[in-house]
């Protein structure tokens, strides 16, 4: 009899034991959405060469951390923005791109402080799981650099406002170090002129190339990138960077279907200076995600709002067929209009604040339109009655 008690106390406590184990698996299964992304997007973003470095095919931008009057920032959206970026650099986007410019009066530099505290979070993360070997690359713990080993380290692409003080080349090395320092890391991965001085104040311009160039020999950037440059432009920087050889990586323009009838030249620019294209706001704003009529607009004071009201009619056809496309082939509006500017070789740099909108941009570089979507596209782009305005530094 004892030994039959016995036999049941041992079966009752292997029982108990299995319950106990099954109800620390749903328990850490209900933690799972929190600790890690969706398994379909981890390390889905591809790589593709940007003059002398590597760079992720998808980029994020982050002009809307820190900016009030655009995006109606407020600082107690960070936690949102964080969880955004850890899906999205678990998902293999490397390249951030920035400003020193970039946040609203007293949020000045707040772009690049966030980006500088979400990698020191996501890293001091990824260090407590290692021993876990979780599926994303653990990278070194004592690297403050732009640079590592590991492919997946993250890339900062700071750009430079060429303000009217800054007249020499020593002021460009000085706002290098000052964004360094808003960082905490030693070195960038581009530093970039944020736009040229050409069409006003013709001879700044020279100190701009020369400040970009001694950035780069001082030993605080891995490349440098330009932005707002044009194919004539271009072509004369990459001339003379070519001269002190200083590496070209990147030229960034604004790049959309709103903008293809005067940034499609931009490719062959940037094929003959061997650099990467770069397409910013390749949303239009926002116009081109499908969420805003003339009957739904920004809000009141938002810019955006009366700029949409003159755009949008113009630009019917082309949000119809966008429309077309989208449903065809199971996808967002975001999502095509994202990926047709893949489909034209260029590294997109959509912004995001929700884990929504990164999910949506990183779904957006894991297929393909097929060619003959991609012309019809082009097509109503062409047709476009009113594109997007240049930006207003924009040269030839």
């Amino acid at each position: 009899m004892m030994k039959t008690e016995a036999t049941v106390c041992f079966l009752v406590g292997q029982f108990l034991l299995l319950v106990g184990i099954c109800e620390q698996c749903r328990a850490l299964q209900s933690l799972a959405p929190s600790l890690s992304p969706s398994r379909s997007l981890v390390n889905k973003i591809g790589r593709v060469q940007a003059g002398p470095i590597s760079i992720s095919q998808l980029g994020c931008g982050t002009w809307s951390w820190g900016n009030r009057l655009l995006w109606d920032y407020d600082p107690s959206q960070d936690e949102e923005i964080y969880e955004a970026y850890k899906l999205t650099r678990q998902a293999g986007v490397t390249v951030f791109d920035t400003a020193d410019s970039y946040g609203t009066l007293d949020l000045n530099g707040r772009a690049e402080i966030l980006l500088g505290d979400f990698e020191r979070r996501y890293q001091a993360e990824l260090l407590e799981t290692k021993d876990q070997k979780p599926w994303w690359d653990v990278l070194s713990s004592g690297s403050r650099s732009a640079t590592s080993n590991k492919s997946n380290a993250q890339q900062v692409a700071t750009k430079f406002a060429p303000y009217p003080w800054r007249i020499t080349g020593g002021s460009f090395v000085n706002a290098a170090k000052a964004s360094l320092k808003r960082l905490d890391q030693d070195k960038l991965a581009i530093a970039q002129l944020h736009w040229s001085t050409a069409n006003y104040q013709p001879l700044q311009e020279k100190a701009l190339w020369k400040g970009l160039g001694d950035i780069y020999d001082q030993g605080l950037c891995e490349a440098v990138g330009v932005s707002n440059y044009g194919p004539g432009q271009l072509t004369k920087i990459a001339s003379y960077l070519q001269q002190r050889q200083v590496p070209l990586a990147t030229a960034q323009v604004q790049y959309s279907l709103m903008t293809y009838q005067t940034s499609q030249y931009m490719n062959d620019a940037c094929d003959n200076a061997g650099c990467r294209l770069i397409s910013y706001s390749p949303l239009c704003l926002g116009l081109l995600t499908g969420k805003y009529n003339l009957d739904n607009l920004p809000r009141q004071g938002n810019p955006r709002r009366q700029l949409f009201r003159e755009l949008l009619p113009g630009a019917q056809e082309l949000l119809n067929t966008l429309e077309v496309v989208a449903k065809d082939y199971g996808k967002t509006q975001t999502q095509v209009a994202i990926n047709w500017a893949l489909c034209k070789d260029t590294v997109p740099i959509p912004g995001c604040r929700t884990v929504q909108q990164a999910k949506g941009n990183l779904e957006s570089a894991t297929w393909r339109l097929k060619p003959d979507a991609v012309a019809v596209l082009d097509q109503a782009a062409l047709n476009v009655k009113k594109p997007m305005i240049q930006n207003i530094f924009q040269t030839k």
